[in-house]
């Protein structure tokens, strides 16, 4: 095939420039437009095997599709760069992730290409649904698109929405990116053939005349010429789960070949009334060799050197919280052959892939599914097991219901590792572990405790073993732990008791989790400025420590509390304590530092901490105003008063 010298995505600001080339030169562009994203995220780090995996479907959906009239759902949004790229973003797709740019999954507020935000999985199809009932009601005539991927099909959502979508008969196409070959063989000419011979009106028309004529039968004849029809075709494409759902299937075909791709969706755009399902086969990673023969397909990355596929990553010396976790689940594992691990859909990133190595058969991978996790973890644990349900907090709240109905209320001893809880950076609003401690301390019974350190983390899984008394959490960040020297096992901590890490007499700051640092170094602000400072770490936000905050509270003029989460949490605990015990109404000066009411756009974790006040200069500030202080002693302190 001939090629032009003139680079075709210059052209495409966006898709109705795509619509105006031939069909011959689409693949051309399909080339430009993945090398396009590679370059980008090779400056930008984000995702980016799922993206180049969709490049020739995006070019197709938007070329055969009346975008944004017609309403295109991306599942997740981790493979949108390239969609983001044909729908006028192009200019600042160099942006991604970072500060005040482009974000890194689909937003509402971004472009108009942008019909519904994601973020988490499998909710693609449940809102095409509702946009497609919509339209309808609007008297609106348009096609509603959804692409999800095989991974996010294992989420009982996907089929809740199906389920629904074909009892409506809505008028829904269905795109399921198949890209780890987890529901399909190979595909090939024939599976090709077969998938167009069943797209094609005048197939269409004639199974619509068989099942007229079967209706004229009597019920037991039609039914069985109904279900002869199905399974037949079943036999050949594989699509008798969702015909049982509703939708009519087809596939699977070939992601990669416009041959394939375009008429099979311009068929579909032709006849499409009710609900159908394409089956598209796609290799996650197309086009770029380091991503094609990486584990993870580089689902995830940091920035790159093209040439080699190396990623740039800062060196630290200290491990990550997840290695720790996963480490020190290890140590305690080999101690009690009750403990077991469950992960959804996360194994590399929760660390459980490591434990899986050393305790293949007490591992357990769910899927993308955190309700049916928590269940199953409180199944295990009914049975005198010892799970650890390890869940980035963003994702647990899927599980809410079931840590509420499953296991807090039959105090069950599911343990639960949040890893990625705070500020999570680059990822933004939709993972941002923000809620956990808020929503867990609300439940009677559980335990709730945050790591400040490496160490700490290794006290609380070890703490977390041996608790039986019901269920118990432990909540740690993203990101390389601070460097302290690390024993071999951790220790068992008291249920419900803080540490004092510094005794002054006039401010006091007691901390939650991993912003003690920033604690300790406001403290030494502080008493630079004549202000004799306590720090102290909560350890846990539920149950607290009594004890330690009448101490805090009857022998200093200032409480502070910080916490790496929404105002609904650790400080709010804090205050419903004070309040009930009347320790407000004698003067004491209280103030809780968290996260603003509002959610958080992506940016550094550094950065955007401090620009909300949860680091030592937010600290001393908050504390001067408290103390109506107008000293100034160092030029960076006189900055931010």
């Amino acid at each position: 095939m001939l090629r032009s010298n003139t680079p075709l995505l210059d052209k495409v600001r966006v898709p109705s420039d795509l619509r105006k080339l031939s069909e011959a030169e689409l693949p051309q562009l399909a080339d430009e437009l993945r090398a396009e994203t590679i370059d980008a995220v090779s400056m930008t780090g984000g995702h980016l095997g799922a993206g180049l995996g969709v490049v020739e479907l995006t070019v197709a959906i938007h070329y055969v599709f009346d975008t944004p009239l017609d309403r295109l759902i991306w599942d997740v949004g981790h493979q949108t760069y390239p969609h983001k790229i044909l729908t006028g973003r192009r200019d600042r797709i160099r942006t991604l992730r970072q500060a005040g740019g482009l974000s890194g999954f689909t937003k509402r507020t971004e472009s108009r290409y942008d019909p519904f935000g994601a973020g988490h999985s499998s909710t693609s199809i449940s809102a095409g649904l509702g946009i497609a009932v919509a339209s309808s009601l609007n008297s609106i005539e348009r096609n509603v698109i959804v692409v999800i991927g095989d991974g996010a099909m294992s989420a009982g959502m996907a089929y809740e929405a199906m389920n629904n979508a074909g009892a409506l008969d809505a008028r829904l196409v269905v795109i399921l990116n198949d890209n780890d070959m987890s529901i399909a063989p190979p595909t090939g000419a024939m599976s090709a053939y077969l998938a167009r011979l069943v797209s094609s009106p005048s197939y269409r028309t004639l199974r619509e005349r068989v099942k007229a004529l079967s209706k004229k039968l009597p019920k037991f004849f039609s039914e069985k010429a109904r279900r002869s029809e199905e399974y037949a075709r079943g036999f050949l494409t594989g699509g008798t789960l969702f015909e049982e759902l509703g939708f009519y299937y087809i596939g699977p075909i070939d992601g990669h070949n416009f041959d394939h791709l375009l008429p099979i969706l311009k068929n579909v755009r032709a006849w499409a009334k009710g609900p159908v399902l394409v089956h598209v086969v796609t290799c996650k990673g197309k086009g770029y060799l380091p991503a094609e023969i990486s584990a993870d397909k580089y689902h995830g990355v940091s920035r790159f050197n093209i040439i080699t596929g190396e990623q740039i990553k800062k060196t630290s010396n200290a491990p990550s919280y997840t290695k720790v976790f996963a480490s020190a689940l290890i140590t305690e594992a080999y101690h009690d052959d009750r403990i077991v691990a469950i992960t959804a859909a996360m194994p590399g990133g929760t660390g459980l892939d490591v434990f899986a190595r050393h305790f293949p058969e007490r591992t357990f991978d769910t899927g993308i599914a955190e309700q049916h996790a928590v269940t199953f973890a409180a199944g295990l644990a009914a049975e005198g097991l010892k799970p650890f349900v390890a869940i980035y907090s963003t994702f647990l709240q899927r599980g809410y219901d079931q840590i509420i109905h499953d296991v807090s209320i039959q105090n069950l001893p599911v343990r639960f590792a949040i890893d990625r809880a705070g500020f999570v950076g680059a990822d933004g609003s939709t993972h941002a572990g923000s809620f956990d401690t808020g929503f867990l301390t609300a439940l009677p019974g559980f335990v709730v405790m945050a790591a400040a350190d490496n160490l700490e983390l290794m006290h609380m899984v070890r703490t977390a073993a041996a608790y039986d008394a019901g269920p118990i959490s432990f909540r740690y960040p993203r990101g390389e732990g601070i460097g302290v020297e690390l024993p071999q096992r951790g220790e068992i901590l008291p249920i419900g008791k803080g540490r004092v890490l510094r005794k002054g007499t006039r401010v006091a700051i007691l901390s939650l989790g991993t912003r003690l640092n920033e604690a300790l170094a406001a403290a030494d602000e502080l008493l630079a400025a004549g202000f004799s400072t306590t720090v102290a770490d909560a350890r846990f936000a539920k149950p607290l420590d009594e004890e330690l905050i009448m101490w805090m509270t009857c022998e200093h003029e200032v409480l502070v509390t910080i916490e790496e989460g929404a105002l609904n949490g650790f400080g709010a605990q804090i205050l419903q304590f004070l309040a009930s015990h009347g320790l407000l109404d004698h003067g004491l000066k209280v103030r809780t530092l968290t996260f603003p009411d509002l959610y958080l756009s992506h940016g550094t974790q550094e950065k955007v901490l401090s620009q909300i006040g949860l680091d030592r200069e937010g600290i001393v500030k908050t504390v001067f105003t408290m103390l109506n202080h107008e000293m100034i002693i160092s030029p960076r302190i006189s900055a931010m008063m």
